[in-house]
């Protein structure tokens, strides 16, 4: 309590000094990692935090600098700060999100704008370039700075499957991008209507054994990740099931409750309210490991179907020539704002679990596995993007 005293004190004798100078501060002049006082600064209502740029603001912001300067060294949380930290707190950060506002993508984006915003006490915009399948977003990316502060949240399929499904894929990710982590992650499952009369994965494989494409499966269109799911399922299960391909989720999910199809593969949390209302019968996830969301859901491993992990994720990337210091802190940063409970409350409720700590090398090894995995899938399978 004594040093948070200290700081809030400090924090109001700055303000008032700089209420008293009439300065209107722009934050970017210096970092200080020391949330009381930024608060207790901000708190003062006739103070605003600007962006100031030219020559007439040079001096004052000198003198600024050095007052909140020695007002950190007084409390003693100038040194908290890593060269890193402070390098990052220069600028404001501008977080693509290549897909509209709502989605997963959007969600993630914010959370962590938000997290560094309060981490570095800089402004930290969303965008959300949608167009071209997500590769607006890219492109922009891919064209920044590499100083750490424009960065890109994007699913797996854009990293994965598109450098193989689209052949006018206009970037090479390991060449164009640097990995930082993946962020969060959420599983998919294989459904089923109730109409069909199908009980359990075992009923299903014994009809489609009996009689080869019969079944037929819905996916949100050609080339998606759960149409390449359901690719998966169908090699390693040994078995032919017609793929029905849709425009979107929402118009495959209609029709694998009306009837007209009997199977879909998912993301967990777009039909966890169908499993549990009975509209739909869950009968195996593509993941490791059962989801801490519907425990009672069992794997398709579990079952006698192994080599189908499949998850949903979505991951945090920089440009080309982004510093491998800055990629590890920019890790670290992300990994520290969604583990904060209230963050990680608000993935769970649409499903998605964080990623644990992992380091940017390690996620570029998962990107190029997958990608070799996907590459095998689309070409055996002949699939091409419409």
């Amino acid at each position: 309590m004594a040093d948070s005293a200290q700081a809030i004190s400090v924090g109001d004798l700055v303000a008032r000094f700089l209420e008293a100078s009439g300065v209107k501060l722009a934050f970017g002049v210096i970092s200080l990692h020391n949330m009381p006082i930024l608060d207790a600064i901000h708190r003062r209502q006739s103070i605003r935090f600007v962006s100031a740029r030219g020559k007439a603001w040079a001096s004052l912001r000198r003198r600024a600098a050095l007052l909140l300067v020695g007002c950190a060294a007084a409390t003693g949380t100038w040194g908290q700060a890593s060269p890193l930290e402070r390098r990052l707190a220069q600028e404001r950060f501008n977080l693509v999100a290549p897909f509209p506002p709502g989605g997963p993508v959007d969600t993630l984006a914010r959370l962590l704008a938000d997290g560094l915003q309060k981490r570095y006490g800089q402004a930290a915009v969303v965008e959300n370039l949608a167009g071209a399948a997500g590769n607006l977003g890219l492109d922009k990316v891919k064209r920044a700075k590499p100083d750490g502060h424009t960065l890109l949240v994007v699913p797996a399929g854009n990293l994965t499957i598109n450098p193989t499904l689209m052949a006018n894929f206009a970037f090479n990710i390991e060449r164009d991008f640097v990995a930082i982590k993946m962020l969060a992650s959420a599983p998919n499952v294989l459904v089923a209507g109730t109409a069909t009369g199908i009980v359990s994965l075992k009923d299903l494989l014994a009809k489609a054994r009996a009689r080869p494409d019969s079944l037929a499966y819905a996916s949100p269109g050609v080339g998606s990740g759960l149409h390449l799911a359901g690719e998966l399922f169908k090699q390693q299960a040994g078995v032919e099931i017609l793929h029905v391909p849709y425009k979107g989720t929402g118009p495959a999910l209609t029709d694998v409750l009306g009837g007209s199809v009997p199977l879909m593969f998912s993301n967990l949390p777009g039909v966890l309210a169908q499993i549990r209302s009975g509209k739909l019968l869950a009968l195996g996830l593509t993941d490791a490991s059962r989801s801490a969301v519907a425990p009672d859901i069992p794997t398709l491993a579990e079952q006698g179907v192994a080599g189908v992990v499949v998850s949903s994720w979505y991951g945090l990337l920089a440009p080309a020539g982004t510093p491998p210091e800055l990629a590890e802190q920019l890790a670290d940063d992300a990994t520290a704002i969604l583990a904060q409970p209230a963050v990680a409350e608000q993935l769970r409720a649409q499903g998605l679990s964080p990623a644990g700590p992992a380091r940017p090398a390690e996620f570029a090894a998962q990107i190029r596995a997958e990608t070799a995995t996907w590459a095998k899938i689309i070409r055996a399978r002949r699939i091409v993007a419409e």
